[in-house]
């Protein structure tokens, strides 16, 4: 499920435990990202999926849900 792949990363990038990532979890205010760290988990995830999200698409990013929701669309 992409959903937990994307949780894996986030823990890992943000160095936080997977538990505490939610699908409606906003990543700055209830996972502490700063904007250094959205470029890196941006870029991790690009990575995993072997796709290039857009900066234009990479700003409007900013909860778990349009991560994944960005997937779904982009494997369709």
């Amino acid at each position: 499920m992409i959903f937990d792949r994307v949780k894996e990363i986030i823990a890992e990038e943000l160095g936080i435990e997977e538990e505490e990532i939610k699908i409606d979890s906003d990543l700055s205010e209830d996972l502490g990202a700063d904007s250094l760290d959205a470029i890196e988990l941006i870029m991790a995830i690009e990575e995993e999926f072997d796709i290039e999200i857009a900066d234009s698409e990479a700003t409007k990013i900013k909860a778990v849900s349009d991560i994944v929701n960005y997937l779904e669309e982009a494997q369709k």
